[in-house]
């Protein structure tokens, strides 16, 4: 490719995110302060640490910048992003609050703003790239669980399989 050879490719990150409905049909969404993508509106998430299964990632993250615990359920998007200098390969959850109760999230750690929005109001919301159709199919597996997405079949946090 002619005019690449001087340039230095960023180095592959692994990211998480957590896809999180209630029962009210509402979806948790959190506003990046940070880049990439800053401004705009995202499912909580970010990157792998060392030792760190993307489980834990995944819960680690959405309790850090919202403050509610989850158990992460099962993949259900893979997506890669080269935007800004950055690279990653995301592997998005559907998760489900461990807490019953509807707790209002706050933003905390590099996000802006934290909230439950109802899923007919999505398309309103500046949103990453390709997120609203991973939202609503998400939306339809949470609704169906007996088909679809890759599930921790064994328990182990480590293997996922097509449910």
């Amino acid at each position: 490719m002619k005019g690449i050879e001087n340039y230095t490719f960023p180095v592959p990150s692994i990211g998480v995110g957590g896809i999180v409905f209630n029962d009210q049909g509402q979806i948790l969404l959190i506003k990046r302060n940070q880049s990439p993508a800053s401004g705009l509106w995202s499912i909580p998430g970010g990157k792998l640490e060392p030792g760190e299964s993307l489980v834990e990632a995944c819960q680690r993250e959405i309790k850090e910048e919202t403050g509610l615990k989850v158990e992460a359920i099962s993949i259900v998007a893979v997506v890669e992003r080269r935007i800004e200098g950055f690279h990653y390969v995301i592997i998005d959850y559907l998760a489900s609050l461990t807490d019953q109760e509807i707790p209002m999230p706050i933003a905390q750690s590099d996000v802006a703003e934290a909230r439950w929005v109802n899923l007919g109001h999505v398309s309103d919301y500046a949103l990453v790239e390709g997120l609203e159709e991973i939202i609503m199919r998400t939306y339809a597996l949470h609704n169906n669980p007996v088909s679809g997405g890759l599930c921790d079949v064994y328990s182990t946090g480590k293997d996922f399989i097509l449910g």
